[in-house]
């Protein structure tokens, strides 16, 4: 490489080598490609839990059954129609490996309990808690069934008289509907109104799964379409996932939207800056060459690269984009590109390091994602300098066009010279003018509520909550915990528990709740209930005493007698047994087993007493989560974790500069740009109501890195006349490529790209403006210029 400073190569040289340069880009994107993983768990984001709520949350938002809950509505067709088209639905999804359950008040009926659970059933019911199974229930039950054989009813009955003549698989199956099941019309649930047919569906996917619920969105689409046909009928499908995807889709079109703008401004610029189509091509390489490099090496660093890792890390190596334009802009007839390149090293480098430092401290956060966002940008920033230091220059014209000739820069210029340039007194009285909104401005400073943060919008959450109110779902916010040594003491605990919150459903506290015990008893309770059942002689005569006076044949129950045999002598049925069944994907979701203990689960819906609740929960051993609480507590830790770091890149920073500049004055000329840039957009931000995010956090370090850029080049000019020139023509370009695109990314309907686009513009303008009047030398006139005036 050396040598290749000293060749001045031909244009077709320069054309070959960058195609070269095209090529290995192409062959490196297709390395990455193959050993790309792309993650969307934003756990991955979040910092370590600290508190049980915490805890609960991480594990909810990614694993719970709130986070894998769907909620469809059938409209627009006749109530009969609809609850066809519902059970039709029901039964296409559920043969679908996407959903672990799909519910819509239809499956009532023998196939309710999987055929290997239907002896149990006896150990599950609570019906012989207070009755026993001899000859008076048996003979009650058996005419009960007389009179059911003779009405509607008969279809549903028939099949289950010989293995179960009490009906206890159908009273298990309407015991464990949804606590707050919706009205049930032909069969299946509907809203209050009878207007829409509703469906709740659990999928397999966790929360934090997109491409797994998007799976599962595209497969209940797919049915509908199959379902539906010119019935005029309509899906509306809610819930986190289908949310997800929803933002997903809108986040990926903006970005499409906003990629291909930016490309076109950054072309159009660029062109117009340095009249040449080769300007373009030859700056977009070495920002090509820093996002492969950087995605290299999340790639090779990490299990999976986030996809948030992929979004933030670009737009953060964006700053890499005025490395090119630096060196075009300082271009001169001459001064080969090599020694125009080496001359601005020194500049171009201490601006590199210390962003990089600054995103360096990421890597000591303890929060997965940040740690891949540093490695990408520190990767991606240190590959774009050194490609712009060390290549870039071979593909240069060495006879350029100088920006130090051109006359109306130079009025420009002029013009600028008649600013003030800023003094101690100035920039103190404005720091303190800032640092007084940023104080004393109303409202909250920061934004806790990760709610906020969602593109949702607001008539979508409203029919969420409308679907969820429907068919009962339990809140979102609010759950009981009770935590116990394993899974067996931890249905004891909820079984304790289930008196207490029964009288708070009385008193209207709460509407409903649902807990694992309601489906799965503890072993204790299973036991007690086997001491209860009447062995097989005994269970023999006590039925035939009842057929004695019924019309039905003596050997007509037979499974019902080898069932409750099984029954008694079989051992308490556990979670494990569970799996693969119906009731998995509800016990499941209630009773969790992580690390040697077990979390009983308690869902509420309708909560109108949070402290009645409270209350009773903390008098049996349990504790009131509120998630919302947790989520926001969990917000401001991982906010403090940013800020510690971000004063750690300050400080690193600052001394970065100083090994390169050596002069107090020099240090603070170049650093007072930077420092009073954040100050400003915070001042804005505030004196706006804006309430501060860890996205504006992440906005500022990008704006922090291009001010010190400015004010770097800047003072690399001193009062060289035609270098200020050169500088100016090149902030100016940066500036302006920089502020069209986060201009762009301010007006997204999405809240994280608008956080980031409008606090990155504003720092663009003050970077720019403040450069201006804190770092440039005294503009030295010319003879004419000085007549002028």
């Amino acid at each position: 490489m050396k040598q290749l400073t000293h060749i001045s190569l031909t244009a077709r040289m320069r054309i070959a080598l960058a195609l070269l340069w095209m090529l290995l880009l192409v062959l490196a994107g297709w390395a990455v490609s193959q050993r790309l993983e792309l993650s969307g768990d934003l756990r991955k984001f979040m910092p370590s839990a600290r508190t049980p709520e915490q805890k609960l949350l991480i594990d909810e938002l990614g694993e719970g059954p709130g986070s894998r809950l769907l909620l469809i509505a059938l409209s627009g067709a006749d109530a009969s129609v609809l609850a066809a088209q519902s059970t039709v639905l029901r039964a296409r999804l559920a043969a679908q490996p996407q959903f672990e359950l799909v519910a819509n008040g239809g499956e009532l009926g023998f196939e309710a309990i999987p055929e290997h659970l239907r002896p149990y059933r006896y150990l599950l019911s609570p019906t012989l808690d207070a009755q026993a199974l001899d000859a008076a229930t048996l003979r009650d039950e058996l005419d009960q069934r007389v009179q059911d054989l003779g009405s509607p009813a008969a279809a549903l009955i028939e099949p289950l008289l010989a293995n179960d003549p009490t009906l206890e698989t159908l009273k298990l199956a309407e015991a464990w509907q949804p606590a707050n099941a919706p009205q049930r019309r032909h069969g299946v649930w509907f809203d209050r109104a009878g207007r829409e047919a509703l469906l709740a569906v659990q999928t397999q996917a966790a929360g934090f799964d997109p491409t797994g619920q998007a799976a599962a969105v595209n497969a209940i689409r797919t049915a509908f379409a199959a379902v539906h046909g010119d019935s005029g009928s309509k899906l509306t499908l809610s819930g986190p996932g289908a949310f997800s995807v929803e933002i997903g889709g809108r986040t990926a079109r903006e970005a499409s939207l906003i990629g291909t703008l930016d490309t076109l401004v950054f072309i159009a610029l660029l062109w117009l800056a340095y009249r040449s189509w080769k300007a373009p091509l030859l700056g977009a390489l070495p920002l090509a060459s820093a996002g492969l490099a950087g995605l290299a090496a999340v790639a090779l660093a990490f299990d999976g690269v986030h996809g948030i890792t992929v979004a933030f890390g670009f737009t953060l190596i964006g700053v890499a984009q005025d490395y090119p334009i630096h060196l075009f802009s300082h271009q001169r007839a001459g001064l080969s590109p090599w020694a125009s390149a080496r001359m601005l090293w020194p500049t171009l480098g201490t601006g590199v390091a210390s962003t990089c430092i600054a995103y360096l401290t990421f890597l000591v956060s303890g929060v997965d994602g940040l740690e891949q966002l540093a490695v990408f940008t520190i990767v991606g920033l240190a590959t774009a300098a050194l490609t712009t230091r060390f290549v870039l220059p071979a593909l240069i014209d060495p006879a350029p066009r100088d920006a130090a000739d051109s006359a109306r820069l130079a009025r420009l210029w002029a013009r600028l010279a008649r600013w003030p340039r800023f003094g101690a007194g100035a920039f103190a009285l404005l720091a303190l003018a800032a640092a007084a909104i940023v104080t004393w401005a109303p409202g909250p400073f920061w934004q806790n509520d990760l709610a906020k943060l969602t593109p949702v919008p607001t008539a979508a959450l409203a029919r969420d909550a409308q679907l969820r109110g429907e068919l009962g779902a339990p809140d979102v916010r609010y759950l009981i915990a009770l935590e116990a040594r394993d899974a067996e003491a931890a249905l004891q605990g909820s079984e304790r528990l289930l008196p207490a919150l029964q009288q708070l459903r009385a008193t209207g506290a709460l509407a409903g709740f649902d807990l694992a015990a309601r489906y799965l008893p503890s072993a204790a309770i299973q036991r007690a209930r086997q001491a209860r059942l009447p062995d097989a002689v005994a269970l023999q005569t006590a039925l035939d005493s009842a057929l004695a006076t019924s019309p039905f044949r003596g050997d007509a129950f037979r499974g019902f007698v080898d069932d409750v045999a099984r029954a008694k002598a079989a051992p308490a049925l556990t979670v494990r047994d569970l799996a693969g069944t119906p009731l998995a994907a509800s016990v499941g979701g209630l009773l969790l087993e992580r690390d040697g203990h077990a979390t009983a689960l308690v869902a509420l819906s309708g909560l109108t007493d949070p402290a009645a609740v409270a209350r009773v929960a903390q008098q049996h051993g349990a504790r009131l989560l509120d998630l919302k609480q947790a989520s926001e507590s969990l917000v401001a830790a991982y906010r403090e974790r940013v800020l510690w770091a971000l004063a750690l890149a300050a400080l690193l920073l600052a001394a970065t500069v100083w090994v390169a500049l050596r002069s107090p004055r020099r240090v603070l000329r170049v650093l007072a740009p930077m420092a009073l840039t954040t100050l400003l957009i915070l001042a804005v931000l505030r004196g706006f109501g804006v309430e501060l995010n860890l996205f504006h956090l992440i906005a500022l370090i990008l704006a922090a890195g291009l001010g010190l850029d400015y004010a770097l080049f800047f003072d690399h000019a001193g009062d060289d006349r035609a270098e200020q020139l050169r500088t100016l023509h090149a902030v100016i370009v940066c500036s302006l490529t920089t502020l069209l695109v986060f201009a762009l990314l301010a007006s997204s309907s999405i809240p994280v790209l608008r956080a980031i686009g409008g606090t990155v513009a504003l720092g663009v303008v003050f970077n720019f403006v403040l450069a201006l009047l804190l770092v440039r030398a005294p503009i030295v006139k010319t003879a004419a210029e000085t007549a002028d005036a």
